[in-house]
């Protein structure tokens, strides 16, 4: 008896239906009603303001956060073809979904290189002796702009682009067409498979670093031309994971109220993820902090205002909610073991991160121009930081959703899928 019980709890079978389930489609209708409202919205706030100035730079958070989970979401995707895991398993189609947004991205990237000279001051002053006389600019932005300009003009900035995404829309295809490849392949090969992902993703990290790192200076660092960071790049770096991990597991979550991911959506797995997003949290703040503290110490001129533009005339509210957010409710609420395990809890946690990333970009884009550096002040346009990126998201999502049907949601030849269907024991 004790054995056809023990026979029972070993019955867990793939469905045979491993499609997404018919609520990606209501999904993708609340997102798209949410981006047109949001959108209406951003278009009442910019009437009241008198300027797209604001619509443009509430753009670029949009643009950044959203290139964050396509490159992100790819990157992630490189480094579980390398490592290996169950939980590639849970996460691999909505990371190759992510990463098949990447058009929408680049799309949302040409309002930034169209519309350049409204954002960055190296584009918009052409001559920097008479910028300087005129008292547009300052002595060091003037220097900054000269010495620079070999990489910082307009026609770097777009070839710079260009590239970035043709490497990136190149991985892309090939990590998503071998992945289909291989589900039509027999198990027996999936020795020939595993190598052969590792094979592209191990290159292709070191691509990505290099390319994000570029794309992130010409378009976040460069606002502010006199500002210079040796970490820049890997700050991003971190943060994408950071974020792409908690878009992945309120997708995964939200899966599992259907099949397949209810059947493969076990609780070890989810406490798994739930540790590995604490270890980027941990990560995230200790390589902010870090540059803080080595500029701090140093109190060098030619470094300190970037942080005072971010700390005097009340930025330095904003910068303490942004460690309260970014890092001190995530890290504290992630301690739990029983939160990581609970899967309303564990979303609220991811959705919360989402929006301390979005805090966290608004404050390195608003304090690099002139009329906010130093003075936070409200007027109709500082809300455009809420109304464009809630609208850009929601479009963002919505897509997302159409890729996410596109591919059925389990690999049944994955090495893995035999383990993930095994009871969980009462101590895991």
């Amino acid at each position: 008896m004790a054995h056809d019980s023990h026979a029972n709890t070993l019955s867990n079978r793939l469905p045979r239906e491993l499609g997404a389930p018919a609520f990606v489609d209501a999904w993708k209708m609340r997102a798209l009603t949410i981006g047109l409202v949001a959108t209406v919205i951003a278009a009442l706030l910019a009437f009241a303001d008198g300027s797209i100035e604001h619509v443009l730079r509430a753009w670029l958070l949009g643009m950044v956060l959203t290139f964050g989970w396509a490159v992100g979401g790819l990157a992630l995707l490189m480094v579980q073809y390398c490592s290996g895991g169950k939980w590639g398993l849970l996460l691999r189609r909505p990371l190759e979904a992510m990463s098949r947004t990447l058009p929408l991205v680049f799309v949302y990237w040409l309002v930034i290189a169209l519309y350049m000279k409204k954002l960055y001051l190296w584009a918009a002053v052409t001559d920097v002796k008479a910028a300087l006389a005129s008292g547009w600019i300052d002595e060091a932005q003037a220097h900054a702009i000269e010495f620079k300009r070999p990489m910082l003009n307009p026609t770097a900035f777009i070839l710079t682009g260009l590239i970035c995404f043709a490497i990136w829309g190149f991985y892309t295809w090939r990590l998503n067409t071998l992945g289909l490849k291989r589900d039509a392949d027999s198990p027996d090969s999936t020795p020939y498979w595993i190598k052969k992902f590792e094979n592209i993703s191990g290159p292709g990290i070191v691509v990505y670093a290099l390319t994000m790192t570029a794309a992130v200076i010409y378009w976040v660092m460069s606002l502010d031309p006199t500002w210079y960071s040796s970490v820049y790049g890997l700050l991003f770096l971190v943060g994408q994971c950071y974020s792409v991990l908690a878009f992945s597991i309120i997708v995964a979550i939200s899966l599992s109220k259907a099949e397949p991911f209810k059947t493969i959506l076990r609780q070890t797995e989810q406490h798994d993820l739930g540790k590995f997003t604490f270890a980027f949290v941990m990560l995230n703040i200790y390589l902010g902090f870090a540059q803080f503290l080595i500029i701090w110490s140093g109190n060098l001129p030619e470094e300190i205002p970037w942080y005072l533009d971010r700390i005097r005339g009340h930025w330095g509210i904003i910068i303490t909610l942004d460690f309260i957010f970014h890092w001190l409710i995530p890290f504290t609420l992630l301690l739990s073991r029983d939160l990581k395990r609970n899967k309303k809890r564990l979303i609220r946690v991811c959705q919360w991160m989402v929006f301390a990333k979005a805090f966290d970009l608004f404050w390195l884009i608003e304090p690099n121009f002139k009329d906010a550096a130093r003075n936070l002040h409200f007027s109709w346009g500082i809300l455009e930081y809420v109304a464009v990126p809630v609208a850009m998201v929601a479009f963002w999502v919505a897509y997302f959703c159409t890729r996410l049907k596109t591919r059925p949601l389990v690999q049944t030849n994955d090495p893995h899928v035999a383990e993930i269907l095994e009871p969980e024991h009462v101590h895991a």
